[in-house]
């Protein structure tokens, strides 16, 4: 079973991996043996979390974690990123694309500026950071053992969330659908994508939303919790080890069963 769920040896690149999601699942790869490239476009709080996971691989004997600041939501920085991997690296075999925005306003109000800003990073750059990557990502993958694409969705991509986050919504949407789409086309090429879909987890992005209205999202939940960070990293974990190499073109909600029985 350890080897079965062990990503050791493997080389990933985990985005918006300083803080929230991004972390959890930076953190899971760490502890399971990867090296780990952690991109957000907040230089300091990289290095902060590159500093914090590399002392928990030392800890566990597993590999460490590198800083590669990256503002996403523009086209130039996708490439660029892409090009700092391909100077360190000559294969990847686990991209996780996480960074991601949200907006929130009334209907009539909605601006273009949150429309943009949200489809751009949530659904643009995934794409052209994976497009970019394909070289290193070809590389890395085989039949019995495929390079993985872990792309993190939204529940709120899977049920209509009774918040005006239009943007979101659609992005998440997109992307899952995107997961489909690339799933069919790189399996053939040793590569699989999958999405996670989650639920209420503590991060930046949900503060406000759990301070309102954490108790009524717990209870909502057919598990009556909202996720925790083991949750999220071991979904990630078994897609991007042995244990998840036969899944290609799933959406896997990680939501205590909020979006697909509420």
């Amino acid at each position: 079973m350890t080897s079965l769920f062990s990503v050791s040896g493997k080389t990933a690149l985990v985005t918006g991996g300083s803080r929230g999601i991004g972390l959890m699942i930076a953190r899971g790869l760490v502890e399971a043996g990867a090296r780990v490239y952690v991109s957000s476009r907040n230089a300091a709080a990289c290095e902060e979390a590159a500093r914090e996971l590399s002392a928990l691989g030392e800890a566990n004997e597993a590999n460490e974690a590198i800083a590669l600041p990256a503002d996403l939501s523009r086209e130039e920085e996708c490439h660029r990123l892409a090009a700092e991997i391909a100077d360190r690296e000559d294969r990847l075999d686990i991209l996780v694309n996480n960074a991601g925005a949200t907006w929130g306003a009334p209907l009539d109000e909605f601006p273009v500026s949150g429309w943009d800003k949200v489809m751009d990073l949530n659904l643009r750059s995934p794409f052209l950071l994976t497009q970019a990557l394909l070289p290193l990502l070809r590389k890395a993958g085989s039949h019995d053992d495929p390079a993985r694409v872990i792309n993190v969705g939204s529940i709120d991509g899977l049920h209509v969330s009774p918040l005006p986050a239009y943007s979101y919504a659609a992005s998440k949407a997109g992307l899952h659908h995107l997961t489909r789409v690339l799933a069919k086309e790189l399996g053939p090429q040793g590569i699989t994508v999958n999405a996670i879909a989650p639920g209420p987890f503590e991060s930046k992005m949900m503060a406000a939303t759990l301070t309102a209205h954490g108790d009524a999202l717990a209870e909502s939940a057919p598990l009556r919790r909202i996720g925790r960070p083991d949750d999220m990293a071991g979904v990630a974990v078994y897609l991007a080890s042995r244990a998840g190499a036969y899944v290609t073109g799933a959406v896997i909600p990680v939501d205590g069963g909020i979006g697909t029985t509420v």
